[in-house]
């Protein structure tokens, strides 16, 4: 079962919490068990599994903005100026993760939450969310 996820992104660069979307279209779907695959459609965009806490987002950004920084001379910034973005999803995110689902709830570790990171924003971004149940595990 695929669903759709639409994040209206608000900054140029900002970390937002899916974790409570993700669960509930776990619900929706009626999966108990299995996986739930969250994947981003965009390559100035990425994912991670962590901790939601404010100052570590903020040590996050600005940990991503001293290993690559804007504007140091990129070649793909001749074209729109974003290379950094593109380098950023590319060698410190993931375009998708995997989470464990068991009696129709997400299994993360006490403190761990899914984030979606922008990297080129404000924009409208589209997460596609696939629900793969445990076959000899559907209940009917």
């Amino acid at each position: 079962m695929l669903f759709d996820i639409t994040v209206p992104t608000k900054e140029k660069f900002e970390i937002i919490d899916i974790t409570d979307e993700v669960q509930k279209l776990v619900w929706k779907g009626k999966m108990k068990h299995g996986i739930v695959v969250v994947f981003t459609t965009h390559t100035t965009t990425g994912l991670l599994i962590n901790e939601a806490e404010s100052g570590l987002l903020s040590d996050l950004k600005l940990k991503m903005k001293e290993l690559i920084p804007k504007g140091t001379g990129y070649h793909h910034d001749r074209i729109d100026s974003n290379a950094h973005s593109h380098l950023r999803a590319s060698l410190l995110l993931n375009p998708e993760v995997v989470i464990p689902v068991d009696q129709g709830e997400l299994q993360l570790g006490t403190w761990q939450r899914i984030l979606f990171v922008e990297l080129d924003g404000p924009r409208h971004r589209r997460l596609l969310v696939s629900l793969c149940p445990c076959p000899e595990m559907i209940e009917e």
